[in-house]
């Protein structure tokens, strides 16, 4: 049946490309501690991360989390110590296994700094082992782009010369919606709409427009080019829906509404149109779009 896991992502512009000096074991942003939420720019959000051994992450509402991306990206070892209950078909893509014997790496390094206030050289060695592990798995994985094209190997579309229609009804900040629309732009350029535009994916989107944004716009915002976005083709969008202009159509959160709908399903076959479920509870019944022959991926399942 056509329903598949997926996930967050992380621009591969964010992902640092060698391991960074390390000055601290842990990072002081602590989840579900709110006092600690001092950032409110990507820089110095980034930056507390890249100076430090780990970042702490685990299970909010649901078990992916954005954070979990962010911390990778930095050079950082995330320190998720509830990962082993992480369910089989959620986070397909993290590296679980990893993270297991990291936790014990960050016990070992931490009872070092105990016992001698320093850390043993060969702790630190092994630690720069596993970020440039977690580095290359995280551009092999885990990038805006790596999920796009996953989405495309999953329902066997072939890019090559094809047009992807990618629709919003909520155009406000959806993480998930956000980073693959950013993927398939990168795949396709103008080749992939969005309509109606999501503005703050856009690298000329005011800032005063992106800091309103869900977490302050960080790590998903201001990361493609405007000239990416076709403004002609908005003013046709339901006579080129009719005429199946496009070769498949997304709906980039089937949660929080479905635009054109009706228009959609009447020009466009069932296998021709992908239905993304980003949210931590999908209370919607994804079900009966998977047994009516929709490709379906949901987040957390």
């Amino acid at each position: 049946m056509p329903l598949f896991p997926i996930e967050f992502s992380i621009n591969d512009s964010k992902i640092v490309s060698q391991v960074p000096r390390k000055t601290k074991l842990l990072a002081d942003l602590i989840p579900g501690n709110h006092k600690t939420y001092i950032y409110k720019e990507e820089k110095p959000y980034y930056e507390e991360y890249k100076k430090s051994w780990f970042g702490i992450t685990h299970k909010k509402s649901g078990w992916d989390c954005m954070r979990h991306y962010e911390i990778l990206a930095c050079g950082c070892i995330p320190l998720f110590n509830d990962i082993e209950s992480c369910p089989v078909n959620t986070m397909v893509f993290f590296p679980k296994d990893i993270i297991i014997k990291t936790n014990e790496l960050y016990l070992e390094m931490k009872k070092c700094l105990s016992d001698i206030d320093i850390i043993d050289p060969c702790l630190e060695n092994k630690a720069i082992e596993y970020i440039q592990i977690l580095l290359d798995h995280t551009r092999k994985y885990l990038t805006n782009k790596k999920i796009s094209e996953y989405i495309l190997d999953k329902i066997n579309f072939k890019k090559t010369d094809k047009k992807i229609l990618y629709l919003s009804k909520d155009i406000n900040a959806d993480y998930l919606r956000c980073e693959v629309l950013v993927g398939f732009k990168e795949l396709l350029g103008i080749n992939c709409h969005d309509y109606p535009k999501i503005d703050h994916i856009y690298k000329e989107c005011p800032d005063s427009k992106v800091k309103i944004q869900w977490g302050y716009g960080i790590s998903y915002t201001k990361l493609i080019n405007n000239d990416k976005h076709d403004y002609k083709l908005d003013n046709t969008i339901e006579e080129d829906i009719k005429n199946h202009i496009y070769d498949l159509v997304i709906y980039g959160s089937y949660h929080r509404g479905m635009i054109l709908w009706e228009i959609v399903n009447s020009a466009y076959k069932p296998d021709e149109i992908v239905l993304l479920c980003g949210e931590d509870i999908h209370n919607c019944n994804y079900q009966d779009y998977v047994n009516s022959g929709y490709n379906v991926f949901v987040r957390e399942l």
